[in-house]
């Protein structure tokens, strides 16, 4: 059985055939799939109870350049807001809405505005691990404020800086009958004793990074070897391993952590306005994962980090481009049995996870 956790956010309109796309993917998970066995005494399942959830969140993706002997890199971010929203899980379907929150977002007339579609779609199945992702973000500002700006008490700001990235990443759990991804961050099942999971798999990417000029400003050429870059495209592809392990203290709390590696082919190109070069080398990148919080037959309440680091090593230096993708989130939820009526609309997902033989 799957189960597919799916985040979208405004309002990016060359990204829409991306998105739909991504969706398509990730619905495929809907497929008729051989149930597989797990170890009850080690985590318990909810097959026929709704999950509903309340949460708050923050998506990102950041951009960071390398600078010369150990300096402080670049660090370039988009002005996203902080989301509240709703949002259940039954069976293999999770459906999540939310809407920004002014007054816990930062004010856009010091960081400038961002548009952006966020696409991060993290498929939980019993034996797998998929993520999803369609990045097209445009408009940034280096934190901290003063950093990069010739006023110390003000933001410099790139309206004109843009991030599209897609990619996917898929791994193998091998202890699957007895670790749950989802009971950690779908809140649709129970981890009740600790355990732990060797992961194998890989991933692949490809994007552009890009500015109306250089990505550096010209009063700190002389502390970046990227000083002249104006875009970047980039393609990835590797084998990666990895582990998760949930620590359960005494049944209901507990905190999971996952890490994954890879060592990916790179494909760089950089461009100086009409000259380009292309570096070819071998990138390390990590996802981690870590949760923590509460989990009994009836409510759960966690908080959750995702982040994945995309490293790019271009052919003007070894001084790296680094794009980090990840969320923050903070969920209550609680588990809830459908009555009759809704119970027969409910059987379309019944059936889609029912077991063929």
């Amino acid at each position: 059985m799957l189960a597919t956790q799916t985040r979208s956010t405004r309002l990016y309109r060359p990204g829409f055939a991306v998105a739909l796309l991504l969706f398509a993917f990730g619905s495929a998970s809907g497929q008729k799939l051989p149930a597989p066995e797990y170890d009850s005494t080690y985590y318990k399942k909810y097959p026929k109870q709704i999950t509903g959830r309340v949460y708050l969140s923050k998506k990102y993706t950041s951009l960071s350049l390398e600078g010369k002997d150990r300096l402080k890199p670049m660090r370039y971010r988009p002005n996203t807001p902080v989301t509240m929203g709703v949002g259940a899980t039954y069976g293999i379907l999770t459906l999540n809405v939310g809407f920004p929150i002014p007054f816990l977002s930062r004010d856009s007339k010091e960081t400038g505005r961002s548009k952006y579609l966020d696409l991060q779609s993290h498929i939980y199945a019993t034996d797998w691990l998929i993520d999803l992702y369609g990045q097209f973000y445009k408009g940034y500002h280096a934190t901290p404020r003063g950093s990069a700006s010739l006023r110390p008490d003000s933001f410099y700001v790139r309206p004109d800086v843009r991030v599209n990235m897609i990619g996917a990443s898929v791994y193998r759990l091998l202890n699957g009958e007895r670790f749950s991804y989802r009971a950690a961050f779908l809140q649709n099942e129970w981890q009740r004793k600790s355990a732990g999971s060797l992961l194998i798999g890989g991933e692949a990417y490809t994007g552009v990074i890009k500015g109306d000029s250089a990505l550096i400003p010209n009063h700190l050429d002389s502390f970046y070897r990227q000083h002249d870059i104006d875009r970047i495209r980039f393609t990835e592809f590797g084998p990666g391993i990895g582990y998760a392990y949930t620590h359960v203290h005494k049944e209901n709390y507990f905190v999971t952590g996952s890490i994954t590696a890879t060592g990916d082919i790179s494909f760089v190109r950089e461009f100086k306005g009409k000259e380009s070069e292309t570096r070819t080398s071998i990138s390390p990148n990590l996802m981690v994962r870590i949760v923590a919080g509460y989990n009994s037959d009836n409510w759960t309440f966690n908080l959750a980090w995702i982040n994945s680091s995309t490293n790019l090593k271009g052919k003007s230096s070894n001084d790296q481009y680094l794009i980090s993708i990840g969320s923050f989130r903070l969920a209550l939820a609680k588990r809830l049995t459908p009555g009759k009526k809704l119970k027969k609309q409910l059987k379309v997902i019944d059936d889609l996870q029912a077991p063929t033989m």
